[in-house]
């Protein structure tokens, strides 16, 4: 199957620029090479910690971005630099929903022009009128088609992100880039607008890239999840795979931090890594392994040497020297891979014993004292008389 949206080699420099003259002086490298596909029907989950690049990913796929480096291609045609007339027959296929329901609708429009500002922008005359083709759209995402009149404020926080649903949807597109589209929302509407985006995948065909923090979520509404850290995917897999058997030691600890809703496991010892430090700053980051000042595993190698993103199971690609679980490894090659990269881990000191504990004797020591204690007892036995030595009568 053709992908319908393949990413390569995908980067984002914002410049810093200092001084008078406004001389760049450095750069934030909020995407620093992205490979990856989508294929059409299925839901691509992205997670991250905050600042790892996932907005900007998004933003760079929709091309509301110009990228840096690298392109991205939908359903075979190159759009990374295309302008805005070359863009604008793309733009029906491509839409966005944005992660601020308060800020990405104009408080001074009413519902009904929001909705159909696509129609207007790209001169499509919707069958029976717009105001009808609004009015279906507002009751396909579960909202009234009376509230056409109506102005954002009048919404609450879960309305307000079906109206942005429902003006993505007016272009009937190909993929919807949603950016985080629950962050801001109860747990009960998040719910709700998951479940929409799930019905509505099913009814119209779409194809997702959800962007999120909450592990929960993604594992709802993904096919196939990808790990982002600081700029850089560290694993790509199936959520099956992903959520039982994760590889990468960053992912292994975002899935501890889940919480097991199970009361039977209240004051149980928890299984949670924590990890020390910082994320290291985007405008210098580490050498080798990116991950490197944080991770538990790290040796010589990951500080000198960035790993490639490597398919190490079928469907789970995963950039690390030292992955967990790498003893059921499958793919011809893979176990070799990762082989060549693992250094013998340094022995730990053993801690000196007590004077007052007898030291034990070694396996080289026993015999030789038991040879001691023969040759003594031998000495010390007196030897049998003989006939000369007898006393003469």
């Amino acid at each position: 199957m053709e992908p319908l949206l393949k990413v390569t080699g995908l980067k984002k420099h914002f410049p810093i620029k200092k001084g008078l003259l406004q001389r760049q002086t450095g750069a934030v490298k909020a995407v620093d090479g992205l490979d990856f596909e989508v294929f059409p029907g299925e839901t691509l989950g992205v997670v991250g910690e905050s600042g790892c690049g996932k907005s900007t990913m998004g933003r760079l796929i929709t091309r509301l971005l110009e990228p840096t480096g690298g392109t991205v291609e939908f359903q075979g045609k190159d759009i990374s630099h295309l302008g805005i007339s070359g863009m604008r027959p793309f733009r029906r296929d491509i839409q966005m929903i944005f992660q601020d329901p308060y800020g990405s609708l104009n408080p001074r429009h009413t519902v009904g022009t929001i909705v159909s500002a696509p129609f207007k922008l790209q001169g499509v005359e919707p069958e029976g009128g717009v105001k009808k083709e609004v009015q279906r759209l507002l009751g396909l995402v579960g909202l009234n088609p009376e509230h056409y009149n109506r102005y954002p404020h009048e919404f609450s926080g879960g309305q307000r992100q079906r109206i942005g649903i429902a003006r993505a949807l007016a272009l009937k597109p190909k993929l919807v880039v949603a950016d985080e589209p629950v962050s801001a929302l109860d747990v009960s509407i998040q719910a709700q607008v998951v479940n929409l985006l799930d019905d509505l995948q099913q009814e119209l065909g779409l194809t997702y890239v959800i962007i999120a923090h909450d592990l929960s979520v993604i594992r709802h509404v993904s096919d196939r999840i990808a790990v982002m850290y600081l700029g850089k995917i560290v694993e790509l897999a199936d959520r099956k795979s992903l959520y039982e058997n994760p590889m990468h030691p960053y992912t292994r600890a975002l899935m501890s931090a889940v919480p097991i809703p199970d009361p039977r496991r209240r004051g149980a010892k928890s299984d949670r890594i924590l990890l020390t430090g910082d994320v290291p700053s985007p405008i210098a980051p580490p050498p080798g392994c990116r991950f490197h000042t944080r991770c538990w595993k790290a040796t010589e190698v990951c500080r000198t040497q960035e790993p490639p993103l490597v398919e190490l199971r079928p469907g789970q690609r995963v950039a690390c020297h030292h992955p967990e679980n790498a003893e059921s490894l499958t793919i011809p090659g893979a176990r070799e891979s990762v082989e060549i990269t693992k250094t013998p881990e340094p022995e730990e000191p053993t801690a000196p014993k007590a004077e007052t504990e007898p030291a034990e004797p070694t396996e080289s020591e026993e015999p030789a004292e038991a040879e001691a204690s023969v040759s003594e007892a031998e000495a010390e036995t007196p030897e049998p008389a003989t006939e000369d030595d007898a006393p003469k009568a």
